[in-house]
């Protein structure tokens, strides 16, 4: 069934609520910017170095991260298992993307636009085989009066859609930034917060261009002591910009009439643009919740624990993308509670093979992995016997050693451990041995001891 044909299914009319707009626009960064061709879009922010670091750090690192399949065993625990329903779709997601470059691109929308729309194609059975991810461009969210989810999409060739279509959110995965300023369905970017800053960024870096486009040379001022006319001055300012800037800088000039050529030197404010640029890189970084050093703006603390750090990136920039693309695979495909999709973060943080041998190590000796899936960790066959926990012998639970201390011979010695008593209990353990020794009982209906 096509993409298309399949959808057409369950189109239904939409009654629009509002305008459905507030898709993130980046607008110009002071008024009459357009008139002069100087307004930023998403695409001429992005390319900026710092944001685009921040990109593709943050969607590489999603993107090497495998998905699993899990589902639930008898004992309430999850287990990686495999199933025809959802498999082969995670190991490929549709015909153009490999799983890795899927996950990107997901994580990619959200930075850049706030939002993720996945659309789903189905076969004859209704089960999804193929997910694509959109351009948030040519989507619109509509809502209508009964307060149902509808989404327009625009034609969109690599996808499948030839032609515009509304179709169910019930045939749409939609993820989203956390942060939703201004609607619950329309997430807004690091991209917004950020776009000032690295507007500056790329206004210093075109003005560097132009100044080392002019061999690094500054500018300077011509004078003369009897003054000149306005078309004189044009007209010296012409001819001087075009035989001694540029690639012609650095020629020898001959000037008379007592002219002068007073070059101008850097300031203090120049001498500080390596710091503005700093503060604008770290107030991006800051917007993607991205550490410095992770994209080259910093040296690593001496002393301090990679895998510490690395943790908190994965806390500060990656979890929260991680789990919103899980929760909505889980939500979009239906999965029921015996089953879920994880990204397994393990591959984030890579110890090298003397740390996980330390590690797995102190495992199997506290009790908590077993031989044999300590080699899977290895990726090493099973073992004879290897399936059992092991403990060292000495070891002994809680009870156990109350039940020791609560003994006669706590240590086994075979003395038995002289207790404090009361003397009526000190006469009656005398007396109950006595009569012991002479083989006697004691007959509780006459109250008395007799012989046996």
């Amino acid at each position: 069934m096509g993409l298309i044909a399949g959808i057409r299914k369950w189109m239904a009319p939409v009654s629009q609520s509002g305008n459905g707009g507030g898709w993130v626009t980046i607008h110009e960064p002071y008024t009459g910017a357009w008139q002069r061709n100087e307004s930023e879009t998403v695409g001429s922010v992005a390319a900026q170095s710092t944001i685009f670091a921040c990109l593709s750090r943050i969607s590489q690192d999603v993107g090497k991260l495998p998905f699993k399949l899990q589902a639930r065993d008898a004992n309430g625990l999850w287990q990686t298992t495999t199933s025809p329903a959802y498999s082969p779709l995670l190991r490929r997601p549709n015909h153009y993307q490999t799983p890795q470059q899927f996950r990107e691109a997901w994580v990619l929308s959200r930075l850049q636009f706030g939002n993720t729309y996945a659309l789903k194609e189905r076969d004859s059975r209704q089960v999804v085989t193929s997910l694509h991810i959109l351009d948030p461009s040519r989507v619109m969210v509509k809502v209508s009066d009964s307060g149902d989810i509808y989404y327009e999409l625009a034609t969109d060739a690599l996808n499948g859609l030839s032609q515009g279509i509304t179709v169910p959110a019930r045939e749409i995965i939609h993820d989203r930034e956390s942060t939703c300023l201004h609607h619950p369905l329309i997430g807004v970017p690091p991209l917004v917060a950020s776009t000032l800053a690295a507007t500056k960024n790329l206004k210093v870096d075109r003005s560097q261009l132009s100044f080392f486009a002019n061999y690094a040379q500054p500018g300077g001022i011509l004078t003369a002591p009897a003054g000149m006319t306005d078309d004189d001055a044009k007209s010296l300012k012409a001819y001087w910009n075009e035989n001694f800037s540029g690639k012609n800088s650095g020629k020898i000039s001959v000037i008379g009439a007592d002219m002068k050529f007073t070059s101008l030197s850097f300031n203090a404010v120049d001498s500080q643009l390596v710091e503005q640029v700093k503060y604008n890189d770290e107030q991006i970084c800051h917007a993607f919740g991205i550490p410095l050093w992770k994209i080259g703006l910093q040296q690593l603390p001496v002393g301090t624990n990679p895998d510490g750090m690395n943790s908190m990136y994965l806390a500060d920039a990656l979890q929260s993308r991680i789990q919103g693309m899980e929760e909505s695979l889980n939500r979009g495909l239906g999965i029921g509670e015996q089953y879920r999709i994880e990204i397994d973060v393990s591959a984030l943080i890579r110890l090298d093979e003397s740390q996980q041998v330390e590690i797995v190590g102190n495992m199997i000796k506290s009790g908590i992995y077993s031989p044999n899936e300590a080699r899977r960790r290895f990726n090493l066959p099973p073992i004879t016997g290897g399936d059992s926990v092991y403990l060292q012998e000495q070891n002994h639970s809680l009870e156990a050693l109350a039940r020791r201390d609560e003994s006669a011979d706590p240590f086994g010695t075979g003395k038995v451990e002289e207790r404090a008593m009361s003397p009526g209990l000190r006469r009656l353990q005398d007396v109950t041995q006595k009569h012991l020794k002479r083989r006697l009982r004691f007959d509780w209906d006459a109250g008395e001891w007799k012989e046996r």
